[in-house]
């Protein structure tokens, strides 16, 4: 027994030892941790979602849940071959055109009306705090800081590991002109050594002019957050970015809900709506949306079009990794929504309706 306790506790420290590396970040302090105190999507200690929000379903628990990832993963959760992509040059576009490149999972690129945007961008190989779980497939990690042209706006709609990359924001400063997060989320990249008066923070409800006729709006998304133990610190969200002529809708992560035509009523629609299509179970299926509900999210948001992220770069779920886009485009045939799914690394002319995608994923096991 004693020798039992003593590892207990030489693990515990270890552990504890381990989580004081940078890449864990820091909770909230000071000034921030007041505002935080006084958002009215802030109690008992954390953030909370507006709808009841269980991290695994009723009919679900974490025993099952364990036992499935252990054991009962499709056998084609990860590529049986390597990728190939070819990327874009981001650094010599055309400023004039408005693009979307996508990168994997939730990082993309963004470039609207003369502005130049990265999401959740993730270039580390992994997505994880130890570096030889959750890898990328192989073929996908295409990007690298290096790639990234100076960046207007460096967006990060909340803080899990899979969003947010310590290696690769760490690169990206020098890059990143300003960056737009939640609320709690600025506590990390101000201790990774971003300039505070470069970062907006915003909860719910909130916005901030950008000049120039430029306007970002946080809303609400159905999920979590934390790279430790303690969760919710931050607010995770979704972001409305207005343009003098277009507005885009920046999904992050989040289950279904009533949110999106919530959101769709208020802002009239949307010209783009970017949002998760895989990592889903039905065993969390409050945190991440199903394949049937991305579709309803899209209409409900009144998008002109939608691209679907989340998928094909890490291995965080049971289905396979091509389930997620071949359950979207087959439930679309009947729905026949502008719904665009590009490789990796391809130049997305988005307002191009003309333009038929390949099923790319057909071609790969």
């Amino acid at each position: 027994m004693i020798t039992l306790l003593i590892i207990a506790a030489l693990f515990a420290v270890a552990v504890f030892i381990f989580m004081q590396q940078p890449q864990f970040g820091k909770a909230p302090s000071g000034e921030r941790l007041e505002r935080i105190q006084k958002s009215p999507h802030y109690k008992k200690g954390q953030f909370d979602n507006l709808s009841f929000t269980p991290q695994l379903a009723e009919d679900a628990s974490m025993t099952k849940v364990m036992f499935r990832f252990l054991f009962g993963k499709n056998g084609h959760a990860k590529p049986q071959q390597n990728f190939k992509f070819t990327k874009t040059d981001l650094k010599n576009l055309d400023p004039n055109q408005n693009i979307y490149v996508w990168m994997g999972h939730s990082s993309y690129f963004i470039q609207i009306d003369g502005k130049k945007i990265l999401v959740d961008p993730v270039f580390s190989g992994n997505a994880s705090p130890v570096s030889f779980t959750t890898k990328a497939f192989d073929g996908t990690d295409l990007y690298s800081a290096e790639d990234i042209p100076e960046l207007d706006y460096l967006i990060i709609s909340h803080d899990h590991w899979d969003h947010l990359d310590y290696e690769t924001v760490k690169k990206l400063h020098p890059k990143v002109k300003q960056v737009i997060t939640g609320l709690g989320t600025g506590e990390h990249l101000e201790y990774w050594n971003y300039d505070p008066k470069k970062i907006i923070e915003l909860d719910w409800g909130e916005n901030f002019d950008l000049g120039n006729g430029f306007k970002v709006y946080a809303e609400t998304a159905r999920h979590f957050s934390g790279r430790t133990f303690k969760r919710n610190q931050a607010i995770w969200a979704s972001f409305v970015f207005e343009t003098p002529k277009r507005k885009i809708y920046i999904g992050g992560d989040s289950g279904f809900d009533d949110h999106f035509e919530k959101i769709g009523n208020k802002y009239g629609g949307f010209d783009l709506a970017i949002l998760e299509n895989g990592q889903y179970n039905k065993d969390w299926r409050y945190i991440h949306m199903m394949p049937e509900e991305f579709l309803i999210a899209a209409k409900n948001l009144r998008t002109k079009r939608v691209i679907a992220v989340h998928n094909s770069k890490f291995e965080l779920a049971l289905h396979s990794w091509k389930e997620p886009l071949e359950k979207i485009t087959t439930l679309n045939e009947k729905e026949n929504q502008r719904l665009i799914t590009p490789k990796i690394g391809e130049m997305v002319h988005w307002e191009d309706d003309a333009k038929v995608y390949e099923k790319w994923w057909k071609k790969y096991d």
